[in-house]
C-alpha cells in the first residue's frame, strides 16, 4: 500500500512539474518567435500546439526507450481521445464555438488522415523505425502547408491570433534572455516530469494489476492533454473560438505525427494485440464525429459539446 501511495505521488508530482514545463516553453517559444517576426498565426498553428503536445512527445520518448511502449501507445492514444472529447466538448457546453478558420474544411481532414495513415502502419503488428521516419515526413509536410498558407485566412481570423499572442504576453521588441531562460527551464521540467510520470506510472499500473495501456490511457493521458485544455478554455473566454479549435487539431496532428513518429524512430514500438481494433478505432470514430460538428452551422454549440463528451465518456468506459 505504501508503494502505490509513493507511485501515485511521484507521478501527481510529474503531472504538475509536467504542466509548468509545458506552459514555460510554450511562452518563452512563442515571445521568442514573435520576437524574431514570425507572424501570430504561425506561432499559434505550429508553435503553440507542438508546445502544447510537448508533454506527450517527452512522457512517450522516455516510455519507449525504457521498454514500455505500451505506456507510450495508450498516452498518444488517450490524449488525442481527450484533445476532441474532453477539451472541445467541456469548452464549447462552457461557450458555443463560432468556427471560421480553415482548420474546419482543411485541417480537421488532415487530422482524420494522419490518424487513419496511422491504423494502416501499424496494422502489421509493428511501428518500425521505417514507420516513424513516414510520419515525421507527414509532420514536416503539414508545417510546410501551414507556413505557406497562413496568410490566407480572413483578416478577422489573423486578428484573432494577433489578439491571443499580445494578450498572452507573447511578443515583445527585443530578445531578452528570460525567453531563453524560460525555454530552457520549461525543457528542463518537461525532461524530469516525464520521468516522474514513466516511473509513476509504470509502478501504479504494477501495483494496481492493470496494463499500462490502460494507464496511459486514463491518468498519463489526463495529466499530459493539460497544457491543451488550458490554451482552449483561455481562448474560448477571450471569445477567440478559431484558437480554440485549432490548438486541439493541431495538437492531435503533432501528437501521430510528431509523438509516435520520433518515438518509433528511435525505437520500433509493439502493437498490443487489440489496439487497433480499440483504442486506435475510438480515436478514428471520435475524430470522424468532429467534422460534422464543426461543419453543421460552423459552429460547436452547447449540445454538440454535450454529445462530444458524452461520447468521450462511453468512449472511455469502453476501453475500460
Amino acid at each position: 500500500m505504501a508503494d502505490l501511495a509513493f507511485a501515485v505521488a511521484i507521478l501527481t508530482l510529474g503531472v504538475g512539474v509536467l504542466y509548468y514545463g509545458a506552459e514555460w516553453l510554450v511562452r518563452g517559444s512563442a515571445r521568442l518567435s514573435a520576437t524574431l517576426g514570425v507572424s501570430p498565426i504561425i506561432i499559434g498553428l505550429s508553435v503553440v500546439s507542438f508546445g502544447t503536445s510537448a508533454p506527450e512527445l517527452v512522457v512517450s520518448t522516455m516510455a519507449a526507450l525504457g521498454g514500455n511502449a505500451n505506456l507510450a501507445l495508450g498516452n498518444v492514444m488517450g490524449s488525442n481521445l481527450a484533445n476532441i472529447g474532453l477539451i472541445l466538448g467541456l469548452t464549447s457546453v462552457i461557450r458555443p464555438l463560432e468556427v471560421h478558420a480553415r482548420v474546419v474544411w482543411r485541417e480537421a481532414p488532415i487530422m482524420l488522415m494522419v490518424t487513419g495513415s496511422l491504423v494502416v502502419l501499424a496494422w502489421d503488428g509493428m511501428l518500425t523505425r521505417g514507420d516513424g521516419v513516414i510520419l515525421l515526413v507527414a509532420l514536416v509536410g503539414y508545417l510546410v502547408f501551414v507556413f505557406r498558407t497562413a496568410g490566407d485566412e480572413a483578416p478577422e481570423v489573423l486578428t484573432e491570433y494577433e489578439e491571443f499572442m499580445e494578450a498572452s504576453d507573447s511578443a515583445s521588441p527585443l530578445v531578452h534572455p528570460p525567453d531563453v531562460l524560460l525555454i530552457l527551464a520549461g525543457s528542463g521540467c518537461l525532461v524530469f516530469g516525464g520521468y516522474c510520470i514513466v516511473e509513476g506510472a509504470v509502478d501504479v499500473a504494477s501495483a494496481l494489476g492493470i496494463s499500462q495501456v490502460v494507464i496511459g490511457l486514463t491518468v498519463v493521458a489526463v495529466g499530459t492533454s493539460l497544457p491543451e485544455l488550458a490554451t482552449s478554455l483561455v481562448a474560448a473566454v477571450r471569445k477567440e473560438a478559431d484558437i480554440a479549435v485549432g490548438n486541439v487539431i493541431g495538437s492531435n496532428i503533432f501528437n501521430v505525427a510528431a509523438v509516435l513518429g520520433v518515438t518509433s524512430s528511435l525505437h520500433p514500438i509493439a502493437i498490443p494485440e487489440g489496439l487497433i481494433q480499440r483504442e486506435m478505432a475510438a480515436v478514428v470514430a471520435l475524430s470522424m464525429l468532429l467534422l460534422p460538428v464543426l461543419r453543421s452551422g460552423w459552429r460547436i454549440r452547447r449540445w454538440e459539446g454535450a454529445v462530444l463528451l458524452t461520447a468521450y465518456v462511453g468512449a472511455f468506459m469502453f476501453l475500460l
